[in-house]
């Protein structure tokens, strides 16, 4: 009789088993038997070894069997693992996700490289074939094609046979031969494509050659629908970088290795798949796409489903949800929260995600997302166990949160997610809330925050990365729906929040200025309408709808109706040109937001030293402050910079009417420069604390270098200029040209040749910098970088050389040519006199025809 144990139980390893194999080569000698000198006997014919076979079931899993039940039966002999795969099994899709349960010392890179991270995805299927085989195959879904039934589909399948990653000997039959049993011991302790890291992943953490011996498998556990294997697995560190460094000299010797505990999750697909949904440019999902050869008889399209959970009525309840009356989900999502996760923090975690729940009742479901501490003592609930959605909490220093899902790639259904929720996200929070906020919540203005406060902000960040597993990406052009007016409103704030969704990254409420009276509620993002919307689109139930294509212009008629309402707009978080759609930004105008801002920032800085005082400590808490004021700001020059050479995107579909992609107007980028020529080239001198500097070390001019190199790197470059050229040939004078944007810029930061007055350092270091960027633009183009084998790399958008571009900056250097030589003798102070002589020459060797 069998050792049982109760499925989820883990079976420990105690030995682990080496497979070493010696081949031999024997020199052929003389047959002495022949009599011929220098002739040998010709070689035997070796007899092929008799195949084994399969075993019976009893000789291959003992009584000595440890075994766990579940997706697989797992049995565990001795040293050996064994699945018992039952035939209903077979030819099912499996997804694996391998995940770092333990992760190696020294292998972090930047933002990755913890325990929990995911190091590689897969979809596989176990085949019975010839020779008392199992193959073990690898799927892929990129390229799809009707069902199986078409003709499209067959054609499709015979160009794209999947591969064979293992094949296994069938170690036995089932007692009632429904099933095959597999050695699958050497497979899960190897280096193979599946239960490891991914080819990327081993780049990005310098993975080499695994190290067998230092490497075993620590444990199996089975569940009805997933399989959970783990191994300590112990590889050569590749050479290269160190991981987030450069490389200092590629192809430099292995040096030391990684022990890692990887843990790998297959999950059974479901046999039927969930009907998916199309993406739409105008709600934000994250997609998965394939190429499908039968969707468009007269060529091939690219489709794109929506990720997202399967949610639909109890079947006792479909009625009541036809006639409009909230019901529950048949199955709902649920996340638990780490055990390990501090218990202070905990309410706040759970509240992130039960915040979501108004935004489904708007897709007609009630308490379809909740989340719960996870079971203490329970043997059946695992952190690694791929049926549980979780908030996981790492003890780290980086500070950040993330959160990722697996989904099913036939349809976009979600599966799982592991909420990742690093420790030193509340510095990042405290930084954030202070420099934004300070000025109108009193409990900001000290370097620590109480409980109450940070598990608020918790709260912000967990609903934001829920947003994510629930298929949202960020909605970045959210809060331009906002006018910056009512971001001083307290009613309206109260009502609205200060943005119309919280995956945007709009932060807090920095436009509000002190005697607005604005609180809390008027400072934190929350759950908001696009956010209740963009549930609505993608997780409404249509009955009626049979087909993604059914779906269509059901979902396209409403999204036409609900856009009338500007604040249920989705601006990408990847468009470089509308500078409606940026990160860290608010309101409908950057320069007016953006000057409420600086008005915040300057009463901050005065105030710097007593807010960031701590008993018995350095300046560590003002230096990090004071630059984070300084980060701020530069974040006000980018939003302001991004309206110069602007283009909205307004995507539509042919039934609505209007343009979707529209030229930023004159004016406001006219009040985009008059702002940098007011904020950022006339010197920031609020900024220049000397008493901060004293005990910081930051120094004046390496702050003003820094912020006005912004300003001027993006109205400079390729991107920018080649926009307004493309606009001034679309529109002629009726937009901001690259002339008055030349002209404008020499007027700003050369105020002082037409007055004769002196020019400090702040300005004389602007004025280089300028003249540097327009004497780039002339300088002959240089080949791009080459790695070799005919591969060049380029970065970004580039000037012609047949561009206006060139033309412009040539006759901007001119006229400031001839300003220097005008007013160069009406200035008698030797530093003024040395930086015009030092721009002349610049831009006369510049200039001159080498």
């Amino acid at each position: 009789m069998h050792q049982k144990m109760s499925p989820g139980k883990w079976i420990p390893v105690m030995v682990i088993a080496l497979a070493t194999s010696l081949g031999t080569d024997a020199q052929q000698r003389p047959n002495p038997a022949n009599g011929k000198p220098g002739t040998t006997a010709p070689a035997a014919t070796p007899t092929p070894p008799k195949p084994s076979g399969p075993k019976p079931y009893k000789e291959v899993i003992t009584s000595k069997a440890v075994t766990d039940e579940g997706l697989f039966t797992v049995h565990k002999v001795e040293d050996k693992y064994y699945f018992e795969i039952p035939d209903k099994m077979l030819g099912r899709d499996i997804l694996v996700v391998n995940r770092l349960s333990k992760a190696a010392a020294g292998m972090r890179n930047f933002f990755f490289g913890y325990a929990g991270d995911k190091i590689g995805d897969n979809v596989i299927r176990f085949e019975k074939g010839p020779n008392n085989k199992v193959f073990l195959r690898l799927i892929s879904y990129d390229e799809m094609a009707g069902d199986s039934t078409s003709s499209m589909f067959k054609a499709v399948a015979n160009s794209n046979i999947q591969p064979i990653a293992q094949a296994f000997d069938i170690a036995a039959f089932n007692a009632d031969t429904t099933g095959v049993v597999l050695d699958v011991t050497s497979y899960l302790n190897s280096d193979n494509e599946i239960l490891n890291f991914e080819a990327s992943a081993k780049r990005t953490f310098r993975v080499g050659g695994l190290q067998s011996d230092k490497s075993y498998i620590s444990g199996v556990k089975s569940f009805p629908v997933n399989t959970e294997i783990k191994t300590v697995k112990t590889y050569a560190r590749a050479s290269g970088a160190t991981p987030g460094q450069a490389p200092a000299a590629f192809g430099a010797a292995p040096s030391g290795s990684y022990t890692v505990e990887i843990n790998s999750s297959m999950m059974l697909l479901p046999d039927q798949p969930m009907q998916p949904r199309y993406y739409d440019d105008r709600v934000g999902y994250f997609t998965r796409q394939y190429v499908d050869f039968e969707k468009n008889p007269q060529g091939v399209e690219s489709v794109r489903m929506i990720t997202r959970w399967r949610l639909e009525p109890k079947p006792e309840d479909v009625e009541k949800y036809k006639r409009g009356e909230l019901v529950e989900p048949k199955k709902p999502i649920v996340f638990y929260i780490d055990p390990a996760t501090p218990k202070k923090w905990v309410p706040y975690l759970i509240q992130g995600v039960n915040d979501w729940q108004s935004a489904f009742e708007k897709a007609g479901f009630k308490n379809a997302i909740f989340a719960k501490e996870a079971p203490v003592n329970d043997p059946e609930w695992s952190l690694e166990d791929a049926r549980y959605s979780a908030i996981v909490y790492k003890p780290s220093d980086v500070p950040n949160a993330s959160g990722p899902h697996e989904h099913d790639p036939r349809s976009g259904e979600i599966l799982e997610s592991h909420i990742n929720w690093y420790h030193n996200v509340m510095a990042l929070l405290r930084n954030w809330y202070f420099v934004q906020a300070s000025p109108n919540d009193p409990r900001a203005r000290s370097p620590k925050f109480e409980d109450a406060l940070m598990g608020e902000l918790i709260r912000f960040v967990s609903s934001h990365e829920v947003g994510h597993t629930l298929g949202l990406r960020h909605n970045f052009g959210s809060s331009s729906a906002t006018p910056v007016e009512k971001l001083r409103d307290k009613k309206w704030l109260e009502e609205n929040g200060h943005t119309a969704s919280i995956m945007d990254y709009a932060r807090f409420n920095y436009v509000a200025q002190p005697e607005d009276n604005v609180g809390e509620k008027g400072l934190f993002p929350r759950i908001g309408d696009y956010d209740k919307w963009a549930i609505e689109w993608g997780y409404k139930w249509y009955p009626q709808a049979k087909s993604a294509e059914d779906e269509t212009p059901i979902l396209n008629a409403l999204t036409i109706e609900r856009l009338k309402n500007k604040r249920l707009w989705f601006g990408r978080e990847t468009n470089p040109d509308d500078p409606r759609s940026q990160n860290e930004d608010l309101g409908d105008n950057s320069m007016k937001a953006s000057a409420y801002g600086v008005k915040n920032l300057q009463r901050i800085v005065p105030n710097l030293q007593a807010w960031s005082k701590e008993s018995n400590k350095d300046y560590e808490s003002l230096t990090t402050l004071y630059n984070e004021v300084v980060t701020q700001f530069g974040r006000y020059i980018g939003h302001v910079g991004k309206n110069i050479g602007g283009v909205m995107e307004t995507p539509k579909t042919v039934e609505q009417a209007g343009v979707v992609y529209e030229h930023v107007s004159r004016e406001q980028q006219k009040e985009a420069m008059d702002f940098l020529n007011k904020q950022v080239f006339t010197t920031p001198v609020w900024l220049l604390d000397q008493q901060i500097f004293a005990k910081t070390g930051n120094t004046g001019t390496a702050v003003v270098n820094r912020l006005q190199d912004a300003a001027l790197a993006r109205v400079l470059s390729a991107g920018t200029i080649n926009k307004l050229l493309n606009a001034e040939a679309a529109l002629g004078s009726k937009t901001y040209t690259l002339s008055e944007l030349m002209t404008d810029l020499r007027r700003s930061i050369f105020t002082e040749l037409p007055a004769r007055k002196p020019i400090d350092i702040y300005r004389r270091n602007l004025q280089k910098n300028m003249t540097e960027r327009l004497l780039a633009f002339i300088k002959p183009a240089t080949a791009p970088a080459s790695l070799g084998g005919g591969i060049t790399i380029s970065f970004g958008p580039t000037i012609s050389r047949n561009s206006d571009a060139i033309s412009f900056a040539r006759g901007t250097l001119r006229t400031l040519q001839s300003e220097i030589r005008l007013a160069l003798p009406a200035y008698t102070d030797t530093a003024t006199r040395y930086h015009l002589q030092d721009l002349l020459d610049r831009i006369t060797d510049g200039l001159t025809v080498k």
